[in-house]
């Protein structure tokens, strides 16, 4: 595995995610923001956070599996998040969960979640970017 994920004392300990990730692999993997399309380009979860953070998600193994690696080699995440609200992290964190299920990890990579105004498709609540490192 390329990356190694620490949380450093001196900095608080979120559960969602660590603060830093070492990376020691040879090939970098940018994965272009992902929305909740599946395979056909519908968008799944119309006007539900949960399942649309899972689509993201799932859509990211997706891509990291065709190119050889897993959420295992992610070392940063990027979120998207239409009107983003504090109120509603539970959502954000049940669709993680849900899709940490499907994949069978925890993804906690070093990630920034950012609220914006809107997305490319009117139906799009989050965007996931990924950039990841593997052997």
């Amino acid at each position: 595995m390329a990356i190694t994920l620490v949380d450093p004392s001196g900095l608080p300990t979120i559960g969602a995610y660590r603060q830093v990730s070492i990376a020691t692999g040879s090939k970098l993997v940018f994965i272009a923001g992902q929305v909740a399309w599946d395979a056909e380009g519908v968008t799944v979860g119309e006007g539900d956070l949960a399942a649309q953070v899972e689509q993201c998600y799932l859509n990211i193994g997706t891509a990291l599996a065709e190119v050889g690696g897993s959420f295992d080699d992610v070392a940063k995440l990027t979120v998207y998040v239409v009107d983003w609200t504090p109120d509603k992290m539970p959502l954000f964190l049940e669709g993680v969960a849900r899709a940490s299920a499907k994949l069978g990890v925890t993804p906690v990579p070093p990630g920034t979640l950012l609220g914006v105004a809107a997305l490319d498709v009117p139906d799009h609540l989050v965007e996931v970017e990924a950039t990841a490192v593997i052997d």
